[in-house]
C-alpha cells in the first residue's frame, strides 16, 4: 500500500518531517481595476462624422513587492482613438493582480509576472476596456489576444544583445 504515495518524490520535492510543504506555488490572490479614465472631448460632434477612427494601442507592465510573498502586477493599457484629427476617445486602464508565491526562487518571480501574470489579468482588463468604450457610445474596442510570453524573451533577447553588444565594445 505504500507504494501507492508519491509524497512527491517524482517531482524531488519531499515534504519535512514536520509536514511543512515545501512545493512551489504561485496563485492569483485579487484582480481589480486600479485606475480608469475615458475621455470624449469632442462629443457630441463625434457622434456625427461616418470616419472609423486610428485607433493606438499602448501596453506597460509593472509590478511591486506589497508583502512577504505577494506582488502587485499593473496591466497599463492606453488606448487613442482620432478622427479626421481630432480626438474621438482616449481611455486610460491599469488593470491589477495580486499574485502569491510561496518558496518560489527569488529569480523565477519576474519571469512569472511578466508572462503568466499579464497572461492572466489580459482577458479580464480586454473586457473592462470593451465596456468602456462601448458605455463612451462607440463600437467595442476588442483588442486581439497577446503573446505575453514571445513577449518576454524578445525582451530578455534584445538584452541580452545588449550586454553582449557592450562587453564586446570594452
Amino acid at each position: 500500500m505504500a507504494d501507492d504515495f508519491d509524497f512527491g518524490a517524482s517531482t524531488g520535492q519531499t515534504p519535512l518531517a514536520n509536514g511543512a510543504d515545501t512545493s512551489p506555488a504561485a496563485g492569483l490572490i485579487s484582480q481589480y481595476i486600479k485606475d480608469l479614465s475615458f475621455e470624449n472631448p469632442n462629443a457630441p460632434a463625434v457622434y456625427q462624422n461616418q470616419n472609423a477612427p486610428a485607433v493606438d494601442v499602448q501596453f506597460n507592465i509593472g509590478g511591486s513587492q506589497v508583502g512577504d510573498e505577494v506582488h502587485e502586477l499593473i496591466l497599463k493599457i492606453e488606448v487613442r482613438a482620432e478622427s479626421d484629427g481630432k480626438v474621438a476617445f482616449i481611455v486610460d486602464l491599469s488593470y491589477a493582480g495580486l499574485f502569491g508565491f510561496r518558496n518560489v526562487p527569488a529569480d523565477q518571480i519576474q519571469p512569472f509576472l511578466l508572462t503568466e501574470g499579464p497572461r492572466l489579468l489580459f482577458p479580464f482588463a480586454r473586457r473592462v476596456l470593451a465596456d468602456a468604450v462601448r458605455d463612451g457610445g462607440f463600437p467595442p474596442l476588442l483588442l486581439e489576444p497577446i503573446d505575453f510570453n514571445a513577449l518576454y524573451m524578445q525582451s530578455q533577447d534584445a538584452q541580452s544583445g545588449q550586454t553582449s553588444g557592450t562587453m564586446g565594445q570594452a
